[in-house]
């Protein structure tokens, strides 16, 4: 099921400042809370709500009931585009999609298990699905 806000303050966003130079502050993002494994990102980058419900149907699947899945990110930004062939001017398109935006040391994917080697397998799997760089980390 992909995932989008119920409500928005506002339709439409503009794209903001580049990723790459946002810098935030909270250390809470950058350890694991929920559980014993976790991917981290290390690149910047954009997450689309495919992507990230891809990730978590890939690693709920081989972990089955021996653990729990904790997904630290959500799509809140929305992202519009015109339709193909249509002229310049008129405003902006309508939402097309909605991302996350990705920041280096974000950790995105939590995994609580008692079977590590089974959680390890299953972040692998994930990881691959992930269009930006990424480790495991462990608690």
């Amino acid at each position: 099921m992909l995932s989008f806000p119920r409500r928005s303050k506002f339709k439409k966003q503009q794209k903001g400042k580049s990723f790459n130079r946002i810098n935030s502050t909270s250390l809470d993002l950058y350890a694991l809370k929920a559980g014993s494994l976790g991917i981290k990102a290390l690149s910047c980058g954009r997450l689309t709500s495919k992507q990230i419900e891809s990730v978590r149907q890939c690693i709920s699947k081989i972990i089955k009931k021996q653990g729990r899945v904790k997904t630290n990110v959500f799509p809140d930004t929305p992202i519009s585009k015109k339709p193909i062939e249509v002229r310049m001017g008129k405003g902006k398109g309508a939402v097309d999609h909605w991302i996350f935006k990705v920041r280096p040391g974000f950790i995105l994917y939590e995994i609580e298990t008692s079977f590590t080697s089974l959680g390890i397998k299953a972040l692998e799997a994930g990881q691959i699905r992930l269009p930006i760089k990424s480790k495991i980390i462990f608690n």
